[in-house]
């Protein structure tokens, strides 16, 4: 009997996942996808590393990073898939956050916001411009999966009130992110040695922040008890059911009282520190003549391939 080809293999692969059922609109179960966004160097590399038990050093993340993991149910079962998604230098690459959410992906996807509590300064304007801009572009592609498939579009809006009870006080007042979101208070270690009239306004801020936004608050740091919990959550988020704390929550005050409030005790920095991007190939101690006319050819020759693959895409997009 010959031995099965790749494509064989692959083929009987995809029905036998579609044997083990689906959520009857395309969404496969068992395989999901986490995006961890937040501050530059504020620990979710190191987050994702723990997450999937995976002892090596973080390294920084430049840009758009990507890993999975696998995980499985029981004996004789297919394993489930957990895809994560990192985004690098904070707020400085916001326009990266469309690459890994689309169409396909939108109804198993869930964010993990990572804050640096050790910066208060730079804690709002970054939570503010994440979650603007993620927010922003999974709204259009739910615009856009609602052309195609408007039941899987309805159920998403229904699914993000869910967590909500009808006749909750603050149901008029509050905006429930689109899809699960997982609010993380990073360095907490460092964070529990502030004075306690700026750590209250911090706390109570987060609180209210993930109230408004239907999302789940923890703070971690190097306590191996805050770990587990961390990592808990985040596991249930890849292979399990996500779930919300918004019901346990109390808050009556609109998102910008609360960012008057936290500024005038922790006033952020300018812009354009924040969209700053160190990039160490620029920097006047590392010339080099040779290297640099190479990298400048490479650059010439990337964007060259940009507006070339731009006009594919765009292609693809209208003939669709």
């Amino acid at each position: 009997m010959p031995s099965e080809t790749l494509w064989e293999i692959a083929k009987a692969e995809v029905d036998k996942r579609r044997s083990h059922g689906s959520d009857g609109d395309g969404a496969e179960i068992g395989e999901k996808s986490v995006f961890f966004i937040g501050s530059k160097n504020g620990g979710k590399t190191t987050i994702i590393l723990r997450c999937l038990d995976r002892d090596e050093p973080a390294k920084p993340t430049l840009a758009l990073e990507y890993t999975y993991g696998r995980k499985t149910k029981g004996h004789n079962t297919p394993k489930d898939i957990a895809h994560f998604w990192e985004l690098g230098g904070g707020t400085s690459l916001l326009d990266l956050i469309s690459i890994p959410i689309t169409v396909d992906t939108l109804r198993t996807f869930s964010i993990v916001l990572v804050l640096d509590l050790s910066k208060p300064n730079d804690l709002w304007p970054t939570m503010e411009n994440l979650l603007q801009a993620t927010k922003c572009h999974v709204d259009k592609v739910t615009m856009k999966l609602g052309k195609t498939n408007s039941k899987a579009s309805a159920e998403m809006r229904q699914r993000k009130w869910s967590v909500m009870q009808k006749d909750h006080p603050d149901r008029e007042l509050i905006d429930p992110f689109p899809i699960p979101l997982v609010i993380i208070g990073s360095k907490y270690d460092i964070f529990q040695d502030f004075d306690p009239e700026k750590r209250k306004v911090i706390c109570k801020t987060l609180r209210f922040v993930a109230h408004y936004y239907g999302a789940s608050l923890m703070f971690t740091s190097k306590s191996e008890a805050l770990l587990l919990k961390m990592r808990g959550v985040i596991n249930q988020l890849a292979f399990g059911i996500d779930k919300s704390d918004i019901g346990k929550l109390q808050a009556h005050s609109p998102m910008e009282l609360w960012k008057k409030v936290y500024e005038k005790l922790f006033p952020p920095k300018s812009t354009s520190t924040l969209k700053a991007i160190q990039d160490p190939a620029r920097d006047p101690q590392y010339t080099e003549s040779e290297v640099d006319e190479m990298r400048i050819q490479k650059d010439q020759e990337l964007e060259q391939y940009k507006r070339s693959s731009s006009k594919t895409w765009k292609q693809i997009e209208l003939d669709s």
